[in-house]
């Protein structure tokens, strides 16, 4: 693996926020994102790099921050730049109580008296952002969503090959501890696992089973790319529950950037929410760190190994979905099944994923193209589109025109 340093690798989104904090004041901007997906970074490059005063502020404590603090650091901007133009940054913004009341009521203030003060948001929960961002701010922000990092990605910035990606994942942080893998297991389980949870999941929100969401976590790991039912959840994990409550905490799972459940693909809307979910993890370090499995023995074993790379197409597609580029789904019908359909705008694409040779039907996708004639449909692997050049090339790539 290269020793590049990872500091010096600017992803692609920070072009497009320094671009935003050129323009005259007009949003707030909020980059969302799972844990470690390098957003404090990729803001403090832009920010040194553009050259505007900054004010920089962090409420990611073990404990919520009380209902004062983004008042107390927005008047210490305002004091610090006067009515010069200025940055101010709240990074895990959503763990203050009661935020996005007080952003409204002070930007609003800086509005009417037309301070040029700019505000940046970071935060690590989307969904709890979303919430408080829909509810207070309506109209007065835009996001800038950072999904994990890609194949090509971890490539530029740390040299990973593709069998790195896909057992080590698309964790920055970690990728200079894959030379030793019980450190990097380690770090993983207690830094982004382990914090996540406990920070970004059940700090924020009520969850009446914390240990049942932590075993529905372990369970999305263990059945990534496998379709499982509710009913099917609660038998495996035997705990007192309901199919209701699984599915609240798999949004939260999914919402912190760690396993979401696909819906099956059907004509009407109501049909795909009622199905039962297809598990996927959103980065394959988070099933690889508890397997127990080395990446020898992973690769060794063909079952492991296929599981593995649909994982991490999954991944890949799932990751462009929270960024708002597709919807995935997947579709099933007796025992023909595609393993998953994208949908972008009016255009279907439905994408088999093969790790070793593939048979020289699919009457799955054959079944679907014949149901609902989509677009595209690609196979990825051996015979198809290498799994090399479907993971290095933007989901946008395949799906649009």
């Amino acid at each position: 693996m290269s020793k590049r340093k990872k500091q010096l690798y600017r992803r692609p989104q920070a072009a497009q926020l320094a671009r935003r904090l050129e323009e005259p004041r007009r949003f707030i901007q909020v980059v969302a994102g799972p844990r470690q997906a390098g957003k404090t970074t990729l803001v403090h490059q832009v920010t040194d790099g553009s050259g505007i005063p900054t004010r920089y502020a962090s409420a990611d404590e073990p404990t919520l921050r009380g209902e004062q603090w983004v008042g107390q650091q927005w008047e210490a901007a305002r004091l610090a730049f006067g009515r010069r133009r200025g940055v101010l940054v709240l990074d895990e913004v959503q763990k203050a109580v009661n935020w996005a009341e007080t952003v409204k009521r002070l930007w609003d203030e800086d509005t009417r008296s037309r301070r040029p003060l700019k505000v940046v948001l970071l935060g690590s929960a989307p969904l709890l952002i979303q919430k408080g961002l829909s509810e207070s701010l309506a109209g007065r922000f835009e996001v800038l969503y950072l999904p994990h990092w890609s194949l090509a990605e971890m490539r530029d910035a740390f040299g990973f090959s593709l069998r790195q990606y896909l057992f080590f994942g698309g964790y920055p942080g970690s990728a200079p501890l894959v030379q030793d893998p019980e450190r990097w297991v380690r770090y993983i389980r207690d830094s982004l696992i382990e914090t996540t949870l406990s920070r970004d999941v059940l700090l924020l929100t009520r969850v009446d089973k914390p240990a049942l969401l932590r075993r529905l976590f372990e369970l999305g790991c263990r059945y990534s790319g496998q379709v499982l039912s509710y009913t099917k959840m609660l038998g495996q994990l035997q705990d007192a529950g309901n199919t209701t409550t699984l599915a609240h905490y798999l949004d939260l799972l999914s919402a912190s950037g760690m396993v979401t459940g696909l819906s099956k693909y059907a004509g009407q809307a109501a049909r795909r929410r009622g199905s039962s979910p297809k598990l996927q993890v959103l980065n394959t370090a988070l099933m690889t760190a508890q397997s127990g499995i080395s990446l020898e023995e992973t690769r060794g074993d063909p079952e492991s190994w296929g599981r593995l790379v649909e994982s991490a197409v999954g991944a890949h597609l799932a990751n462009a979905a929270a960024a708002g580029v597709c919807e995935v789904y997947y579709w099933r019908e007796r025992n023909r099944e595609v393993d998953f359909v994208v949908r972008a705008g009016r255009r279907l694409t439905a994408i088999e994923v093969k790790s070793g040779k593939a048979p020289s039907a699919l009457p799955g996708i054959t079944a679907f193209a014949r149901a609902f004639k989509p677009w595209r449909s690609l196979l990825v692997g051996d015979d198809g589109i290498q799994l090399e050049d479907f993971l290095l090339r933007p989901v946008s790539h395949w799906v649009k025109p």
